[in-house]
């Protein structure tokens, strides 16, 4: 059976009112808002903190959100403003910045609880190192984290395993790391020919997995890291970047890291590139593959940099692509 709803406008809504009003001693006044309360609460200040959580199989899935950066055009590879524009106006996005979030996950597989990148800490200013507080309202300390998997070892995805004084955060986790990413932020001979304002990446980056070498792991290849959890190459914006592949009783998420960071701009131009790539072509042709693999094989992704919460999926428009938000269910 199908139920049908009349079409309610306020006229028929306050009249179906008074009459549910006679039957039951509601007055129409209340319904009508005449007489109702005013709020008197004080402006809270403080963002609500950003945490959301989806089921993949018997996983639980949480996003966690850092915070966020402005991202210039300036930075952008391949940038043409009248297109920017464009895409700019169909996002109602004003002005010429974009502004993006950063994106972590929680994995709660029944038996571990992984953390998917560390956001920031306090390295890139005020607006990002907020990551303790969405995972402090889903009721999880820092100290009960198993393990940290890291898609790759940039500021905003590994230094929040460190506090401000370069002490654990994570005292009882594994750090998880790609074992190319790893060789490529060692290089002293890399370290030399990086810009200077580049640099302190690569101080920083070793800094922050030193600080776990009594329990650190580098992985390469595409076998199971933790049950459940295998990583997907996904190489171009660092020489080891990551994605991991959930797969859990018939259902698959892919975490893809940094496939994309400005998604007003790079689902429509996969070919442009951001400033941060190592190797920006190589990057937009990874891109482009896994743009084609999730959407001829319908499978679900979350991106660090995809807007919060991150799930959702691919689809075609036209010769570019879109994102398709996923829908609910979230768990509350």
């Amino acid at each position: 059976m199908t139920l049908q709803l009349p079409f309610l406008n306020r006229r028929s809504f306050l009249a179906a009112g008074a009459a549910a009003g006679a039957a039951t001693g509601f007055s129409t006044a209340f319904l009508a808002g005449a007489g109702s309360a005013r709020a008197t609460a004080p402006m809270a200040g403080e963002p609500v903190a950003g945490a959301l959580r989806r089921k993949v199989g018997d996983f639980e899935i949480t996003a966690l959100l850092d915070g966020f950066l402005d991202i210039e055009p300036g930075l952008v590879l391949g940038y043409e403003e009248e297109e920017a524009g464009r895409l700019r106006d169909a996002a109602f996005v004003s002005g010429q910045a974009l502004r993006i979030p950063v994106n972590a996950y929680l994995i709660n597989t029944g038996d571990q609880l992984v953390l998917l990148d560390a956001g920031t800490s306090g390295s890139l200013g005020a607006t990002l190192g907020h990551l303790l507080k969405p995972l402090a309202a889903v009721g999880v300390s820092p100290d009960q984290v198993d393990a940290v998997l890291i898609t790759h070892m940039h500021p905003d995805h590994l230094f929040g395993v460190l506090d401000g004084e370069g002490r654990k955060v994570f005292p009882n986790a594994e750090l998880i790391l790609p074992e190319a990413d790893h060789a490529f932020w060692y290089d002293d001979a890399n370290l030399n020919v990086a810009p200077e304002q580049v640099k302190s990446f690569f101080i920083g980056a070793r800094r922050a997995a030193d600080a776990y070498t009594d329990r650190q792991t580098l992985i390469s290849g595409e076998n199971e890291v933790l049950p459940g959890i295998r990583p997907m190459p996904l190489h171009g914006h660092t020489p080891g970047h990551t994605g991991y592949v959930i797969d859990n009783a018939g259902e698959t998420l892919i975490v893809a890291g940094d496939i994309l960071h400005m998604a007003a701009y790079q689902f429509a131009r996969p070919d442009w590139a951001i400033a941060f790539d190592v190797d920006a072509v190589q990057a937009a042709q990874t891109r482009t593959r896994f743009f084609d693999q999730i959407l001829s094989e319908r499978v679900m992704f979350a991106g660090m940099h995809v807007p919060f919460p991150g799930f959702g999926n691919v689809a075609r428009e036209g010769d570019a692509y879109r994102f398709v938000p996923a829908p609910w269910p979230y768990t509350l």
